[in-house]
């Protein structure tokens, strides 16, 4: 199952969905998860952006796989972690990610990684999807 984090990790989700579906002739369930309420910084948000949550499956006993553009601090799949639990209790859960740009401050290591991009701290990656109005699939590196 696949399970993609907002924003950027639910396009990359359901487009991971339909490549698997087509190399085991089976479909992949595909559900989104919204962490914004299970983050350990909100009480430096004036109001956090909330997506909807929906998760068509029971994940008890089911390997997850948390879906999301950029790894960055760890903090977003450490919040998607404990909210995949309000859900039930996987078997197992792992983390794909298109983008590990390093700079971890958690434990946390994707299984599945696009590309490795170390950046310095006053770097961004962006991601710009054609799910998302982009003109084209891009990735890009900027200086704050």
């Amino acid at each position: 199952m696949l399970i993609g984090i907002p924003k950027g990790g639910v396009p990359l989700s359901q487009r991971l969905s339909a490549i698997l579906a087509g190399i085991w002739n089976q479909p992949v369930p595909v559900g989104t998860l919204d962490v914004s309420m299970h983050r350990d910084d909100l009480d430096q948000r004036a109001a956090p952006k909330v997506y909807p949550t929906v998760i068509p499956f029971d994940v008890t006993g089911k390997t997850v796989v948390l879906v999301d553009d950029v790894l960055f601090s760890g903090r977003t799949a450490r919040a998607a972690m404990d909210a995949l639990n309000d859900f039930g209790r996987p078997r197992k859960i792992q983390l794909a990610v298109l983008v590990d740009r390093g700079h971890r401050e958690l434990p946390i290591k994707a299984d599945f990684v696009g590309k490795n991009a170390p950046t310095a701290a006053n770097e961004k990656i962006s991601v710009y999807l054609t799910e998302d109005n982009a003109p084209a699939d891009k990735v890009t590196l900027e200086r704050k």
